[in-house]
């Protein structure tokens, strides 16, 4: 495995700092955040394609409302 000098004096940095003891447990630490935030990533997209899917329905039964410019976006939204 190989770094970047930049990704090197970061993980270098972060030793210094007395956070970590060593260059391992700052890449694992790193990798059990990016673990982390694809697993969110993957949890927002599930949502999505559920809400979207909600969405597609209410349109093919015809529950839907026509905003016809502007002006009946900003009262719709200050309805909400």
């Amino acid at each position: 495995m190989s770094l970047t000098p930049k990704l090197e004096d970061l993980v270098r940095e972060k030793v210094e700092s007395g956070l970590y003891n060593n260059a391992s447990e700052v890449i694992r630490e790193a990798l059990r955040l990016m673990h982390e935030f694809d697993a969110v990533q993957q949890l927002k997209l599930e949502r999505l394609r559920k809400e979207l899917a909600i969405g597609e329905a209410d349109l093919a039964t015809g529950r839907k409302t026509v905003i016809a410019d502007d002006a009946e976006l900003r009262e719709l939204f200050a309805r909400l």
